[in-house]
């Protein structure tokens, strides 16, 4: 399919740039990132990611991290998991 048409969009600049490094340790450009959402928007008929309002608690955790606050975990996903889960107390039945 021939690239024929262009999409100008405006992005913060320090989030263009952490994609593109990210975009190019996976081989991709941003362009090729772009086609690829649009594709997959079409094959869907819509996002391919859930996208609704964030809740109270949620807004109030990304702006904890965007201060640079919050928990950080550096183990592996099993060992986060282990964490989390080993943090609840069990249901009764």
């Amino acid at each position: 399919m021939p690239k024929n048409a262009y999409i100008n969009a405006r992005v913060d600049k320090r989030l263009k740039a952490r994609a593109e490094k990210i975009l190019s340790q996976v081989g991709i450009s941003t362009s090729d990132a772009v086609t690829m959402l649009l594709h997959q928007i079409v094959l869907r008929k819509g996002l391919p990611f859930e996208a609704r309002i964030p809740s109270k608690d949620t807004v109030a955790a990304m702006a904890e991290l965007d201060r640079g606050a919050g928990e950080s975990f550096d183990g592996t996903a099993e060992e986060l998991l282990r964490k989390v889960a080993g943090s609840r107390k069990p249901r009764r039945a």
